[in-house]
């Protein structure tokens, strides 16, 4: 458990990749259960843990992850979601080299069975997502780039980075050409909100692991 902050509030933890955040169907373990067993270990609770989640990861990334720790922590902080007051910070390794070193990618997508696809402006279900990427490192056969979102969209940076044929390392689901989908080289890097009680300002950074084999 990679606990980076926890106090009467809220928590924050890094995911590995291969974890489920949340608990599905698969019946697998997840992050979150993990962390209600860790709380209720910590701090002695005789009952059940109140934990919610604020936002996912998908199972085969990894990165910073947090949760409410009560009812009014999460009211607060789904506000600030709802609002686009939390602004998450990914790195990203993908196949080949980027054409520029920051640009923004502009498409439509449509959230489908257990996948994103590219979508047209005039499709029903189709959601504008966009996103702005800025070089960090250009290695012989791949790029590490730092990522912010400006949409939230099901698998939205998978799709957009396969969309202009460079995949994220190890996504098979996405058109990369190795790997078996447990592990993709996507993570949540950068954490910045307010504290739901105090309103300090909150930042929480974390090292993408593929960076550490990179030795950048």
């Amino acid at each position: 458990m990679d606990i980076v902050f926890c106090d009467n509030h809220l928590l924050v933890v890094v995911k590995p990749p291969g974890l489920l955040t949340q608990p599905d169907p698969t019946g697998d373990k997840s992050l979150e259960e993990q962390v209600k067993a860790w709380v209720k270990k910590e701090y002695h609770k005789p009952g059940a843990v109140f934990l919610h989640v604020i936002h996912r990861l998908d199972r085969p990334a990894s990165g910073l992850v947090f949760f409410a720790r009560t009812s009014k922590s999460l009211s607060r902080l789904n506000e600030q979601s709802r609002e686009g007051a939390i602004q998450r910070v990914y790195w990203v390794e993908v196949e080949g080299a980027l054409p520029e070193n920051e640009a923004r990618l502009d498409h439509y997508i449509i959230h489908a069975e257990h996948r994103a696809v590219l979508g047209k402006k005039e499709d029903k279900e189709a959601k504008h997502a966009r996103l702005f990427y800025r070089v960090k490192h250009r290695l012989s056969l791949t790029t590490i780039a730092e990522v912010e979102l400006e949409t939230g969209r099901y698998h939205q940076i998978r799709c957009q980075f396969s969309a202009i044929g460079h995949p994220i390392l190890g996504d098979v689901k996405y058109g990369a050409k190795n790997g078996d989908g447990s592990a993709i080289h996507l993570h949540c890097a950068k954490l910045l909100f307010e504290h739901p009680v105090t309103q300090e300002k909150l930042c929480f950074e974390s090292h993408p692991p593929f960076c550490n084999l990179n030795g950048v």
